[in-house]
């Protein structure tokens, strides 16, 4: 393999085109820096196997970066993710593992900032439940992380009385308390809601 160009400027992901006869590889300056590559030089075919391997190993690390840099995500969530990106599976799983030893990748930390994320969001904790199984957070933490889920009769209040500004229409409150229930609140929370409204209940019980 034999080093016919490296492109000056890197692209917008910070990678310089390399082109190798009919070839070209859009490397990282580290990379180009660890090989020692020029326009030139010529590789064995065990210099090759080693730069492709490396190419691969760095392309899924800079993804992993990308990806955590932008949402929050668990460690089974970002490898599935560079998976479906196309990374190599054992890269994938190498790069993963890569950001844990530098504590970027932490299912504990993004379990709490998730269900914070659904507070902020007025969110009941059925819907933190989702969110934690979307994210694909393994169960065993989700009972430490919802266990101080604060009460959310307040914004519960809130939205009654915005939406629903004539309690007597039942078809809107139906509505309303369709919605509440969407966002992962209870009927029992609901009900303490209405109930310190001073509204009635009647038309609408747990069992339906």
């Amino acid at each position: 393999m034999r080093i016919d160009s490296i492109s000056p400027n890197p692209d917008r992901m910070g990678r310089h085109l390399v082109k190798c006869g009919t070839e070209a590889l859009k490397l990282y300056r580290q990379t180009i820096q660890d090989f020692g590559l020029y326009p030139g030089l010529e590789l064995t075919a065990e210099q090759e196997r080693a730069l492709r391997e490396s190419v691969g190993e760095m392309s899924a690390k800079m993804r992993a970066v990308r990806i955590i840099s932008a949402s929050s995500v668990s460690r089974r969530d970002l490898e599935q993710r560079l998976i479906r990106k196309g990374e190599d599976v054992t890269q994938a799983r190498a790069a993963v593992e890569w950001l844990e030893e530098l504590e970027l990748v932490d299912d504990s930390k993004t379990a709490q900032t998730i269900v914070r994320q659904c507070v902020y969001k007025g969110y009941g904790p059925a819907r933190a439940k989702q969110a934690l199984y979307e994210k694909q957070i393994p169960k065993h933490l989700w009972d430490e992380v919802l266990a101080d889920y604060p009460d959310q009769t307040e914004h519960i209040i809130k939205t009654l009385r915005t939406k629903l500004p004539d309690p007597a229409d039942e078809r809107q409150k139906r509505r309303v308390i369709d919605g509440l229930l969407r966002r992962g609140h209870s009927y029992g929370a609901i009900r303490r809601a209405m109930e310190q409204m001073g509204d009635e209940w009647d038309e609408y019980s747990e069992d339906e």
